[in-house]
């Protein structure tokens, strides 16, 4: 059955309004007009919606149980109308975002405790280890990824973060500013899983200087390998902010400062690509506000 948007407001108006005198005032239509666009209504639909009483109108008790499903109707069009709005805009309505658990805690959180009333509502979910495409494939509008993506993702680089030995403050290396590698290769390291990147960019660090790890500590949470840290198991070698009091030490490897690259990708066919480059943008700037100059990604 066609349906007519016009006729179902004018039937949920003259329901809430009563008669139909305030019903097309409020329509600002004629009586004569609502009149006959209500019983064009019930023509289409083959129910009685109202009943005279006195100057009043009275809903029939099919129109009772026909209202709510108007009402739902009504609302869901002024939703879709407003989604199209705000596509043909290239704006975002919501904001679907996809990151490491890490960077969700330390860096993303925070961030999107800044966002203001006309910016998108935020939806995350802890990024899958496939990466930004699939992420995107997968429904985000953003991922935040700590590898290079794909050229067929518009991207940003965010920051350049350090990778953090972290000791006790009682550690004979506590009033140190940073180590080697090579001195890492002599104590026992509490380290993520080989998949997760902060521990593939150690291990690419040992095999350049020729070294190995003599003995380890595997977890696949960077705040319980701080955890296991701070019960003094070993060196937690992770990304994240220092917790639990540990100290942190940047680590220098044979080509350098071992670090971390942090990236925001989108699809660059996005109907809000602009908006979303926006975004990063800002995420870029807050990452310089929150860990300072020395993580600004170079232009």
């Amino acid at each position: 059955m066609d349906m007519d948007l016009r006729l179902l407001d004018y039937f949920v108006a003259t329901a809430d309004a009563g008669t139909a005198t305030r019903a097309a005032q409020s329509l600002h239509v004629t009586q004569p007009v609502l009149s006959r666009q209500l019983r064009q209504l019930e023509s289409r639909l083959g129910l009685q919606l109202f009943e005279r009483e006195g100057r009043g109108l009275r809903l029939t008790r099919a129109a009772e149980d026909f209202l709510p499903e108007a009402r739902s109707l009504l609302a869901h069009a002024l939703q879709v109308r407003r989604a199209a709005e705000t596509i043909a805009g290239g704006r975002l309505s919501e904001l679907h975002l996809a990151v490491p658990t890490t960077t969700l805690t330390d860096v993303l959180a925070p961030f999107l405790a800044t966002l203001g009333d006309d910016d998108p509502l935020p939806l995350v979910r802890e990024l899958e280890p496939r990466g930004a495409l699939a992420a995107i494939r997968a429904g985000a509008d953003l991922a935040v990824v700590t590898r290079t993506p794909p050229t067929s993702l518009a991207s940003r680089l965010l920051a350049v973060l350090p990778l953090w030995a972290y000791v006790r403050a009682d550690d004979p290396w506590a009033g140190r500013s940073k180590v080697s590698v090579a001195d890492l290769a002599l104590r026992q390291l509490v380290l993520l899983t080989p998949e997760m990147r902060p521990r593939a960019l150690l291990d690419g660090a040992f095999d350049a200087a020729g070294l190995s790890y003599d003995s380890t500590v595997e977890v696949t949470n960077a705040q319980v390998a701080q955890a296991v840290a701070a019960a003094g198991r070993g060196v937690a070698v992770v990304s994240d902010d220092p917790r639990f009091g540990l100290v942190p030490l940047h680590i220098d490897g044979p080509a350098g400062p071992v670090q971390i690259r942090l990236y925001a990708a989108w699809d660059p066919r996005h109907h809000a690509a602009s908006a979303l480059a926006t975004l990063a943008d800002r995420l870029a700037a807050f990452c310089v506000d929150r860990y300072g100059e020395q993580v600004r990604s170079p232009q």
